[in-house]
């Protein structure tokens, strides 16, 4: 992974100017999902393979190609490594890419990752020529698997699917981002523009969110807002923050040989 000292970054063997990737599902009118993907500025967006059908008019498809922009589909809805192995194959026909965003849902109600069944999944699409982004836990264990197998990145989860908690466990985020080879973006959990900060600042390559801009109350706001959150969080990492400290760092007193500074000229200790 390169990443350059402007808002850039490279992901899957290209270069991309914008870090936030945005998912496509949950808009409530098509004009609301144009508007948003435009004010985000992204450039990557996620599409559900069960959830659209390519070859529909005024779909999601014609206002990604009235955009430009690049379809990551995603296996969205499987729960098992063949299930997630035959709809990568079905989208690689549909939209004519080998990129695909990694989903094996383990659990219903949470969403979370099936972990055994992602690897195997992740490692037979590796071997067929797919670039493979995995949405993944939080576990610095098994993202490590991951990058491993040759996924071109680790995507951990912030909180659940759609929950818009957070970054619940920024410490093993971190774990994750120190280790890693590969970007790692932040994918789910993200609820406001805050939390999309947060990860950049964790230093995350990169943000994913979908029900955050959404399920918004003003979509074309909030993806104004995650699009500078992201940019903030960025630029704030690389600035590098100043040291956490109960109270404010205390100046140092004068002493014999140490002039005043601060004090008026006619107090000042002279120079030794």
């Amino acid at each position: 992974m390169t990443d350059g000292e402007d808002n850039g970054f490279e992901l899957g063997g290209r270069s991309w100017g914008s870090r936030l990737i945005v998912g496509t599902g949950g808009f409530r009118s098509m004009s609301d999902l144009e508007s948003a993907l435009r004010e985000s500025g992204t450039e990557i967006v996620t599409v559900a393979l069960r959830r659209v059908d390519p070859l529909a008019q005024d779909s999601v498809i014609d206002v990604i190609d009235r955009l430009g922009l690049f379809v990551l589909p995603n296996t969205a809805g499987c729960y098992t490594a063949r299930d997630a192995i035959r709809t990568a194959e079905l989208a690689r026909e549909a939209f004519e890419t080998d990129w695909i965003k990694l989903e094996v849902i383990g659990d219903d109600r949470t969403l979370l990752p099936d972990a055994v069944e992602l690897v195997a999944a992740a490692e037979r699409l590796v071997a067929d020529g797919f670039t493979v982004l995995p949405y993944t836990t939080d576990d610095p264990v098994l993202a490590r698997r991951l990058e491993e197998v040759g996924c071109a990145a680790v995507m951990p989860l912030g909180s659940p699917i759609g929950s818009g908690a957070g970054i619940r466990n920024p410490y093993n985020m971190r774990i994750i981002v120190e280790q890693a080879r590969v970007p790692v973006i932040c994918d789910a959990g993200i609820g406001t523009a805050s939390d999309a900060a947060l990860a950049m600042e964790l230093g995350c390559s990169g943000v994913l969110l979908a029900s955050a801009v959404s399920r918004a109350e003003e979509p074309v706001l909030m993806a104004r807002a995650m699009r500078a959150a992201v940019e903030a969080g960025w630029a704030a990492r690389r600035a590098g923050r100043i040291r956490r400290a109960c109270t404010r760092r205390p100046r140092a007193r004068a002493g014999p040989g140490r002039a005043r500074l601060n004090a008026p000229p006619a107090l000042r200790r002279p120079l030794a």
